[in-house]
């Protein structure tokens, strides 16, 4: 669950920087601003939101800006900052993680 606004990543090349919010009951929001956005935006929305819904995330914000990310970057950047959001970070389940992400 969303506690609070949180950021990840950075706008360097090669990553993506994600900043979430709270959404309450409107389901996921994803703005993307990214240079690749008509070749790759679909996967990069793909990639957030499977991520998300890996980790029991119904409704956020997001404000997404890519430079060029893989999606192991992309994925990375979501695991971190929705348990910034959710205050986890010391409690993070490696294990549950693991098991889906492949």
């Amino acid at each position: 669950m969303i506690k609070k606004q949180a950021i990840a990543g950075t706008v360097e090349s090669s990553d993506v920087q994600i900043i979430i919010d709270q959404n309450s009951n409107k389901g996921i929001e994803i703005e993307l601003n990214s240079s690749v956005a008509k070749q790759y935006g679909r996967r990069i929305r793909e990639v957030i939101e499977e991520t998300l819904k890996n980790l029991g995330i119904q409704d956020a914000k997001l404000v997404v800006e890519d430079k060029g990310a893989l999606d192991c970057t992309i994925k990375a950047r979501t695991i971190a900052v929705v348990h910034r959001a959710a205050e986890t970070t010391k409690s993070i389940d490696w294990e549950a993680i693991e098991k889906w992400n492949v």
